[in-house]
């Protein structure tokens, strides 16, 4: 931990980060404790992230968080649909309609020309590097780092592939204090989910149901419309069409006790960050950590934006009391 006497008496203001984790759709929360610690005056001088981290805190070091808040809180269940992009290859979803849209409606600049200092973390597919994009497109550097393995297909940059930066460093403090943060304020939105997922019921299961069967649809849709007639895969794809065809009529028809394939992948990512989270949190913790309570939301529920970012700005008033002894505000705790 940070010498606590060093924050409030040192000759030199000391730096601030903020490391934003990663966690899908739960990472739209990031927007409502960014907008809580500008309630609190308390401003970072600098902002890293990892996966979807990454995306808001671009956005926040560009200065465009208004426009990014819109954006979620307008987003609904068809808006998420329209961005999926199949494709039967390195992952489910080509992630080019996402990524155009991002570049169309906001800042792209090189992140070493970027107003507030930022970084993402993103991982080299081949050795398990962990990759700190400190440089180059804003918009690239995010697009690696949301490459969750398996969803999203990964990226090609300086003859590496990169991946989702949430394998080896899901809540990046030590990038933080690499950038030169003396106190860092993590957020990490995997500390209630394990198991969660798999036993949500409800109108907010049903959506996810809902989005879940669109998606397997839709793959099997565009995979079968995009393969060439005369491909060695075609008959596997229609085969994959058909199977998919009769998933959804058999779900239709009857709630199965399993889980569904997208929900044991969604907990199984959940297990693999809950505990590199604590695991590189206990050898590198941060000053303050936030900790929205998000278990009950899916990795796709983007949909549910202005919900998670209520949330995220009550955890970050919650935490005030880890501001006050650092000197990063001067509100008193209730």
């Amino acid at each position: 931990m940070t010498n606590k006497s060093q924050v409030r008496s040192g000759r030199r203001r000391r730096k601030l980060g903020i490391a934003l984790g990663g966690g899908s759709a739960r990472g739209w929360a990031h927007i409502g404790v960014l907008r809580a610690l500008e309630e609190l005056g308390v401003r970072p001088d600098l902002v890293c992230g990892t996966s979807i981290g990454a995306l808001v805190g671009a956005a926040y070091a560009v200065g465009e968080l208004d426009r990014l808040e819109d954006w979620v809180r307008g987003m609904g269940v068809g808006d998420v649909l329209r961005f999926l992009d199949f494709r039967l290859s390195a992952g489910l979803l080509k992630g080019e309609r996402l990524t155009q849209y991002l570049r169309d409606n906001f800042s792209d600049l090189p992140i070493e020309d970027m107003p507030m200092p930022f970084a993402a973390v993103a991982t080299a597919l081949s050795t398990g590097a962990e990759i700190w994009l400190r440089e180059g497109s804003t918009m690239d550097a995010v697009r690696a780092s949301i490459a969750l393995p398996g969803i999203f297909t990964p990226i090609m940059s300086e003859g590496r592939v990169l991946v989702d930066g949430g394998l080896v460093n899901p809540v990046p403090v030590s990038l933080a204090r690499a950038m030169g943060a003396d106190v860092v304020i993590a957020v990490d939105l995997n500390s209630d989910v394990l198991g969660r997922y798999l036993n949500v019921n409800g109108p907010a299961a049903d959506e996810a149901d809902e989005i879940q069967d669109a998606m397997a649809a839709t793959m099997a849709t565009e995979a079968i419309e995009d393969e060439p007639s005369d491909n060695d895969d075609a008959g596997f794809v229609r085969r994959l069409k058909s199977g998919l065809d009769n998933l959804l009529a058999e779900r239709a028809a009857s709630k199965s006790e399993m889980p569904s394939m997208f929900s044991v992948l969604a907990s199984s990512l959940n297990i693999m960050q809950v505990r590199i989270s604590r695991s590189r949190m206990a050898g590198d913790p941060p000053d303050a950590l936030i900790t929205p309570r998000l278990g009950h939301m899916s990795l796709y529920d983007f949909h549910r934006g202005a919900e998670a970012i209520e949330e995220g700005r009550r955890a970050a008033i919650a935490a005030l009391p880890q501001f006050v002894p650092l000197g990063l505000t001067h509100q008193p705790a209730d």
